[in-house]
């Protein structure tokens, strides 16, 4: 797979589907790698250019001389560096859960380079102080564990029950995933700025996307990030959970389709 040296020593695993359409960039969450949207690749990349990456200490960016990152801005910094290596100068951006906030960090850092922004079960909020232990205790689990008892303790609220081979995907994308990069973003993450104030600002058409049966970001949460975003629309998609691109890919493509059609 074609790996990106960045400018700033890190190494970035990377597919990029080369078509007509504007570039749409996608980012996946916590715990998982760029396999995380292999439907939408499937479904999209014969109209538009569609790349995916692992994130620093995920999947295939892993390697013994990788830093993990230290701050949450490392994501959208290593974002817009690959940007950079890939030459687009403009992108659709689109993130799941941890993604969606990496997509929300990078708004935030250079809007001009973003046509359009995908937020999929996540959220803008920070953590409170006990979400912010939680992550850390996670972290040093993680550490001394590793990523099976954690993954099969957080699988059911991933991924819903009516889809079992997306469950058994998403299992493995975590049982994959490498402790220390898990620690290290859980870390980061929970130390996360306000993206709250970002969403008023966001002048681009934006798309909210939430599993009906979402624990983790529930559509209450996907409501008031339509309502906060001047130009958004909002799916909620029946029988899903946290990962509605992989648990019900046709009904998030559909969603996905529109929404890049009003892109320029």
């Amino acid at each position: 797979m074609p790996t990106a040296q960045l400018s700033n020593g890190i190494h970035l695993t990377y597919d990029d589907h080369a078509a007509p359409g504007i570039p749409l960039v996608l980012v996946h969450g916590h715990p998982f790698d760029r396999s995380l949207w292999h439907p939408q690749v499937a479904a999209l990349a014969g109209t538009h250019r569609v790349i995916t990456f692992d994130l620093r200490g995920y999947g295939e960016s892993t390697a013994p001389s990788t830093p993990p990152v230290t701050d949450f801005g490392d994501f959208a910094r290593d974002l817009e560096a690959l940007l950079d290596h890939l030459g687009v100068a403009r992108c659709a951006l689109g993130g799941v859960s941890m993604g969606g906030q990496i997509a929300m960090d990078a708004y935030a850092r250079f809007p001009e380079r973003i046509a359009g922004l995908l937020l999929a079960d996540t959220s803008p909020a920070v953590d409170t102080e006990a979400g912010k232990a939680f992550r850390r205790e996670t972290a040093e689990r993680l550490l001394a564990e590793g990523m099976k008892g954690y993954a099969d303790e957080v699988l059911h609220k991933m991924a819903a029950p009516y889809n079992p081979e997306a469950a058994a995907h998403v299992l493995r994308m975590m049982l994959a995933a490498p402790p220390q990069g898990a620690a290290a973003a859980l870390r980061a993450r929970a130390e996360r700025p306000d993206y709250s104030q970002v969403l008023p600002k966001v002048t681009v058409p934006s798309l909210v996307v939430v599993g009906r049966d979402d624990t983790y970001t529930p559509v209450a949460d996907a409501e008031a990030m339509h309502a906060a975003l001047p130009d958004s629309r909002l799916s909620v998609i029946e029988r899903a959970a946290h990962l509605p691109n992989l648990e019900r890919p046709e009904e998030f493509n559909a969603t996905v389709r529109d929404w890049l059609a009003r892109l320029t």
